[in-house]
């Protein structure tokens, strides 16, 4: 196995070019025939080699200018031919197994269904290419299959021709106009349900849009096509950006190692991110659906029309992606919920990676296995740092940004410096410090210090920046932060900083330190920092119990009134972790009963504001975690919690009609706070009695799925009865099941490693299944705390036993499910043993796949990098 470091500095462009490929592919189980004609040139002046990626192939023929070549060098991993001409033409005949491509990258056959995964280097397990994103080609497919058992034949572009053949296969050519990298081939063949629909673009040009679903599940399929006009419609009015093909196609399929991938007009989707109704989908499913579909589409202009250079730009087109579907989720549904759902993100996951040793910045410098660039900080921090420029340039900027961006590379693979410079010609700001932030890995923190108001009625406070070192980095530069901040004084009013730094309520804090004075005060500021979570940081704002109450009570900001109450509910726990538990005194559920009456008709906001800080999050802000310690001070909380505001709570749910099931914002915000009331009213003594009474009046899978979740944390005989119910209701469903074993897998109960064991035995389990084994065994790693950190090791155990197998049939989905494992780094020394022993097993597993040992051998190597 080729374990050899990639690194960005190393790039060079590539020696030849594909300027056109024309492929025919007859599909068969195991002997799918691929037969590919390139039209190649060689860029610049040079006599090197032409060298051609390719994995798990068998090489039939080469020919090149149409004679058969036998003068070529031949590997597991590539074709090499010497002596070729400047431009020419190169055939190459392969075969491929399909069916025994348990691994879902380049073409795999799965419950009848062929498909393909080519990002980020599966088109290499198709045919030898230059597996690379900046070869960008013109390309002419033409797939032949059975006509009984795949009546459907996709690939990219538009249909151009179809036909019969007399032995009963058939075939269909597209062609797709736009040149674009391997990473955007798809094909898909099977048999499936389809809806159609059309779509009108601002222009005047209609667009067939195709919707293709497992027979049977039509009508699930309604919300994601209506979803995708949505997208369509907004990305004209917000950006511009029309689609350019004739045809766009959606293909739903069980089997997939991602969320979707955004070929160039054939999406290929996990079908959790495309089925829904209102039985067997969430509110959180309809959302998904929704946001998921944007985020690929929009795709078509940032990361098709305009691709990554090469993959250490990944952010350039995901970080950008996220961010325009945040946008669009936002103006679809709440402002608000989203702008906490991605902070969350940030603080539950994202946070966690800075600080571990798979650390590296949103435009990494090196990796062993590709795959493993896709991270929530190369998504999610990315977004954020895209959010920056948004907040720094302004609506009408970034716009002016984002027009030079497409005019400057439309039909290119570019950098993120491309992306930047284009930002930079849309304002006055120089943004070249700004620009570290795809440089520098790890989170900034904002310390806040409060000078006491002087007799003369003078106050400073002063933000610092502090930039912890990382695994891969330990000399840190200040960071380019706009700090959203708000100074609330004693009464309420909003008042800013004598000399005028904070400027339409930021400032800006790009060196080590920034003061802001305040005169003529008669009692203390109280400063508001990051509001709105401005910039990807931490802040350390010492701010007491009451001064947090006054913040929810009297900040304009809904983001910054949550976020109070989330730093008072941590320090709680806090108090609770210390023994101090009598510090959460009666002025406090007095003042948190205040709130529940006060908001109780604010059901965006209080839907929020109930939720506890997760233990995730909690570890964010910690060192060296205690996890039974801090776990049971969280479910001592929680408990307390339930029972000082029972009486608030109780009336807040009976408020609440269940009415008849709409997807609207104002029922969904309805839901979300009956059901997370319902989750701490289960641990009352009339607890039990609401949530069975939810769970068979509820005609909805949000308000089940509800019942389920409070039940889980109330008695545990209650549970056991409804999930029997479920899954008997249920067990012909795979998504739905999918939320059944996620709900075992995450229930914390003694025999917790017993019970997951039986459900592998499920005839309903396999690990061929990504979304099952995630839903299992990925619930459990990641969010069964007391189960996962057992003070005795057995979870981290079986969690390792089981990645030892799936590795060797899927590693891109070991590699994601050992993430908690490497991230040992901020438990207490107990626990980072028992962690670091289970990976040492892994390192020390032969045949470990790259996905795995990359970050198992960056993870054990932390100590030696924090040194």
């Amino acid at each position: 196995m080729n374990m050899q470091v990639k690194r960005r500095a190393d790039y060079t462009p590539p020696l030849f070019v594909i300027r056109d490929v024309k492929l025919f592919i007859d599909l068969n189980p195991t002997q799918t025939r691929v037969k590919s004609r390139l039209e190649i040139e060689r860029k610049g002046k040079h006599s090197e080699p032409l060298i051609l990626d390719g994995e798990k192939l068998e090489l039939v023929s080469v020919r090149l200018e149409q004679k058969v070549l036998e003068d070529y060098a031949l590997n597991d991993t590539s074709l090499a031919l010497a002596n070729v001409p400047d431009c020419f033409t190169l055939e190459i005949e392969t075969l491929i197994d399909p069916q025994h491509n348990q691994a879902l990258e380049g073409l795999y056959l799965s419950n009848g269904v062929y498909c393909t995964q080519c990002e980020a280097e599966g088109f290499r397990r198709i045919t030898y290419f230059l597996d690379r994103p900046d070869v960008l080609a013109t390309y002419e497919v033409t797939v032949q299959g059975d006509k009984t058992s795949l009546p459907t034949l996709l690939a990219n572009g538009n249909p151009v021709a179809r036909g019969e053949n007399t032995d009963g296969t058939h075939w269909v050519t597209w062609q797709d106009p736009h040149p674009k990298p391997c990473y955007l081939f798809a094909l898909v063949a099977g048999d499936f349900d389809l809806l159609t629909d059309s779509y009108t673009t601002a222009s005047g040009r209609e667009v067939a849009l195709e919707l293709y679903v497992d027979i049977g599940k039509r009508e699930r399929g309604r919300f994601a096509l209506d979803a995708l006009k949505r997208a369509m419609r907004w990305d004209e009015q917000k950006y511009g950006l029309e689609y350019d093909l004739d045809i766009y196609m959606i293909v739903a399929v069980d089997f997939f190692n991602m969320g979707a991938m955004e070929n160039k007009g054939l999406n290929v989707f996990n079908s959790k991110f495309v089925l829904a109704d209102q039985n067997s989908a969430t509110d959180e499913d309809f959302f998904n659906v929704e946001s998921v579909i944007a985020h690929e589409y929009f795709h078509n202009w940032t990361g098709n029309r305009v691709t990554c250079r090469d993959w250490f730009q990944l952010s350039l087109k995901e970080g950008l992606t996220v961010f325009r579907d945040q946008q669009f989720s936002a103006d679809m549904t709440s402002p608000l919920s989203n702008r906490i759902k991605h902070v969350r993100v940030m603080r539950e996951h994202q946070f966690a990676e800075d600080a571990s040793a798979m650390s590296h910045p949103i435009r990494p410098d090196e990796v062993i296995e590709m795959n493993n660039f896709y991270t929530v900080t190369v998504y999610d921090k990315g977004a954020e740092v895209i959010r920056m420029l948004h907040t720094l340039l302004g609506e009408e900027g970034f716009r002016q940004g984002m027009d030079e961006y497409f005019r400057r590379h439309d039909g290119q693979a570019v950098t993120c410096d491309d992306f930047v410079a284009a930002m930079q010609s849309a304002t006055e700001l120089d943004l070249s410090a700004f620009s570290r932030w795809y440089s520098q890995s790890g989170t900034p923190v904002i310390e806040v210090e409060r000078k006491p108001v002087d007799e003369a009625g003078n106050q400073t406070i002063t933000l610092r920046q502090r930039n912890p070192k990382t695994a891969d980095q330990h000399k840190k530069e200040p960071l380019y932060l706009p700090v959203a901040m708000d100074c609330i004084d004693a009464n309420g009013a909003h008042i800013t900083d004598d000399e005028g730094k904070i400027k339409d309520g930021l400032v800006i804090l790009d060196s080590e330190s920034v003061t802001l004075s305040f005169s003529g005060l008669g009692n203390p500021v109280i400063p508001v920092v990051l509001g709105n979570f401005s910039a990807p940081a931490k802040v350390n704002n010492p701010l007491s119990v009451q001064e947090l109450l006054h913040v929810f009570r009297f900040a304009d900001d809904s983001f910054n009134r949550w976020d109070a109450l989330q730093s008072l509910y941590d320090w709680c726990i806090e108090q609770y972790a210390n023994g101090n538990g009598s510090n959460v005194n009666d002025a406090i559920w007095s003042g948190l009963k205040g709130v529940c009456l006060d908001e109780a008709d604010n059901h965006e906001l209080l839907g929020e504001c109930l939720v506890i800080p997760s233990f995730e999050t909690l570890c964010q802000s910690r060192t060296l975690v205690d996890v039974d310690r801090l776990h049971r001070a969280r479910e001592q909380f929680c408990h307390d919690f339930a029972m000082q505001l029972s009486e608030p709570l109780t009336q807040i749910y009976a408020s609440i009609a269940a009415g008849s099931y709409q997807y609207s914002q104002y029922q969904v915000n309805a839901r979300r706070v009956r059901n997370v009331v319902l989750g701490h009213l289960a641990l009352t003594e009339k607890g039990s009695q609401l949530v069975e009474r939810q769970y068979h009046n509820a005609d909805n899978m949000t308000d089940t799925l509800g019942a389920l979740k409070a039940a889980q944390r109330g008695k545990s005989q209650l549970f056991e009865t409804l999930m029997a119910d479920f899954e008997s209701r249920w067990k012909q469903d795979p998504l739905v099941l999918d939320k059944w074993f996620s709900l075992h897998a995450t229930c914390e109960r003694a025999d917790s490693l017993s019970q997951l064991t039986l459900l592998r035995e499920h005839p309903q389990f396999s690990d061929g299944n990504p979304n099952r084994v995630r839903a299992l065994i990925g619930s459990f790693a990641f969010y069964n705390t007391a189960g996962f950190h057992a003070v005795d090791g057995s979870g981290y155990k079986f969690v390792t036993d089981y990645l030892l197998q799936l590795d060797k049939t899927n590693p891109q989905v070991a590699s994601r499910i050992v993430t908690p494992l490497t991230q040992w780094q901020q438990f207490a020394p107990g626990y980072q043993e028992k962690m670091k022993a289970q990976l040492g097993r892994l390192l020390n597993q032969s045949g470990l796949s790259r996905d795995l040992f990359e970050k198992v051998s960056k993870s054990l190597a932390f100590d030696e990098h924090q040194a």
